[in-house]
């Protein structure tokens, strides 16, 4: 019996089977696909990272300005936090002292901006928080200024005064910056009316209505001068109101030609009192006075004003300050009683009968003065001398409104 013989020749071509097709069926991948396979999964990994760092990269970052740290920050420029790949949701400035700073955000909410500068020689710590993000906490430190300035001013905090006060401010330091200074001082008033600041030097700013203060009138000043740069490298240190408040109408005229004052209350005569004004010599101002000063007794000197050794008389009763060059509303003792409403003899002051010792409640001086207070008005006519400059005292009523007005710096 023959041997059957295979022949590869023989075989049809679809059962041919390649090397590639045989490792297949064994279970064995090619070379080429499983390098293809490999790859593949390195560049998931290598994708995965790569948008982890990416989204950790546009996580929001937040930034104080004064930098967190700051030991000598300035003042003179607001707080700003903003934020990077991200909105703000929430800001707060807080200092030592328990204040906080208002602000707010831009359109975006990307910039937090404080209304107004922090404060020097203060501590704050910045508390910011940005949308889906924990808050981030800052500390700065202002500097404190080198140089500093306040102002006084009259009348008293919670007092009453005439209807003719002025609210009157002297600075301790000479002001360059008018505007900015003026700025950080209002005066209101309840009720109502219009307020205009005039500067009568670079130390000096008063502030008044066009006519006469109602009577009852509250007044307030707010002074927010602190670090407010009045002059350069000199700073103010106040931020606080006081009130004020008008008592009855008083306005007495002075007639030294007839030699007698009219005191009319609330638009009623209330008195008349003979005077005696200055001498011919001596002429007493004439124009709008406002009493800025009272004593019950009080020593005056000739000398203080210029007139030598002409009189010193250590107990003038009932004396009333009417400028600070020296003249004044006041009793007289040592004269006749016969001067009164027919000679002025004086150094310049408009004088009352009165007693020595400042007790007679009969006299015309102790009367005029029981019935006075700071912020009267005295009205001078006739006497033979120019109007008083408006500085001299608390005269600025001298000026017209629209000449008051010239002298504000805003």
């Amino acid at each position: 019996m023959g041997v059957a013989h295979i022949s590869n020749r023989s075989e049809p071509s679809s059962r041919k089977w390649s090397r590639r097709g045989l490792l297949t069926v064994l279970g064995i991948a090619p070379a080429a696909a499983a390098l293809t396979g490999c790859s593949g999964s390195a560049d998931a990994s290598e994708g995965a990272a790569r948008t982890a760092t990416k989204a950790a990269a546009k996580r929001p970052t937040i930034s104080v300005t004064p930098a967190d740290g700051t030991r000598k920050a300035g003042f003179s420029s607001p707080v700003e936090v903003t934020v990077t790949d991200g909105t703000l949701a929430s800001v707060k400035v807080t200092g030592n002292d328990g204040s906080t700073l208002a602000g707010s955000f831009n359109a975006a909410k990307t910039r937090w901006t404080s209304a107004g500068n922090p404060y020097s020689g203060t501590k704050y710590t910045v508390s910011a928080t940005a949308e889906g993000a924990s808050a981030r906490t800052a500390s700065f430190t202002t500097k404190s200024p080198g140089e500093t300035f306040v102002g006084y001013f009259t009348p008293e905090a919670d007092s009453t005064s005439g209807v003719g006060m002025p609210v009157s401010i002297n600075f301790t330091h000479a002001v360059t910056d008018r505007a900015a200074v003026q700025k950080a001082v209002t005066v209101t008033a309840e009720p109502a009316v219009e307020m205009v600041g005039h500067w009568f030097s670079d130390t000096r700013l008063d502030f008044r209505p066009e006519t006469y203060w109602a009577a009852g009138t509250k007044i307030t000043l707010s002074l927010r001068l602190k670090d407010v740069e009045g002059a350069d490298g000199v700073y103010g240190t106040q931020s606080k109101d006081v009130t004020f408040h008008i008592g009855r109408e008083q306005i007495s005229t002075v007639d030294l030609a007839a030699k007698e004052m009219t005191v009319r209350r609330n638009g009623t005569t209330y008195a008349t009192y003979p005077v005696s004004g200055g001498d011919a010599d001596h002429t007493t101002w004439s124009g709008i006075m406002v009493i800025s000063e009272r004593f019950k007794q009080t020593r005056m000197e000739s000398s203080t004003v210029g007139l030598g050794d002409e009189y010193d008389i250590s107990d003038v009763p009932h004396a009333q300050r009417l400028t600070t060059s020296g003249t004044f509303v006041h009793g007289n003792y040592w004269a006749s009683t016969a001067v009164f409403g027919h000679e002025n003899t004086s150094h310049g002051c408009v004088g009352l009968h009165d007693a020595k010792g400042a007790d007679d409640a009969s006299v015309a001086g102790y009367e005029f003065y029981d019935s006075s207070m700071l912020g009267d008005v005295v009205v001078v006519r006739n006497s033979g001398e120019r109007i008083v400059d408006p500085d001299n005292g608390l005269n600025g009523w001298n000026l017209s409104w629209a000449e008051w007005k010239k002298g504000s710096a805003l």
